[in-house]
């Protein structure tokens, strides 16, 4: 939550609660304290309590359709047939795109004249290294 303010941010932000509330500063942080223990325990006490409906031990994270479906309704097997039509497509599209890309690359070059000077003046000087071979992304990553 505070990741993006650095201290002397956090520095003004306490002066200026300390302005603000001036004695009563130390309730107001205790009561804010208060406040986050008890919202800890309500989703504590939620997650129980749909823990017992449902007769199987949930989590908070496990609440998100996509792990509540992979985790309490499919199996392993179901879920590697479900997968397997869809990353033949996924690859299929993203040879397709690539393939695209390329083409796209080459039109460009040929259309600019400064980058085809630039890359005969590159190839003149020195050898390009070979490119690495990019991973290979899966369907997974994409989603």
């Amino acid at each position: 939550m505070l990741d993006n303010l650095n201290w002397w941010e956090i520095g003004v932000l306490l002066l200026l609660a300390l302005l603000i509330f001036g004695d009563r500063l130390p309730n107001v942080i205790s009561d804010g304290l208060r406040m986050v223990r008890n919202l800890r325990a309500m989703a504590r006490n939620a997650t129980g309590d749909l823990s017992r409906e449902l007769g199987t031990d949930i989590q908070l994270e496990d609440l998100h359709p996509k792990a509540f479906i992979r985790k309490h309704l499919l199996s392993e097997e179901d879920e590697q047939a479900i997968r397997k039509p869809l990353q033949g497509v996924y690859d299929s599209l993203r040879s397709d795109v690539t393939g695209v890309h390329e083409d796209l690359k080459e039109v460009a070059d040929r259309i600019d004249p400064r980058a085809a000077a630039r890359k005969s003046a590159a190839t003149d000087t020195a050898p390009a290294p070979a490119p690495a071979p990019a991973p290979r992304p899966s369907y997974d990553d994409a989603t």
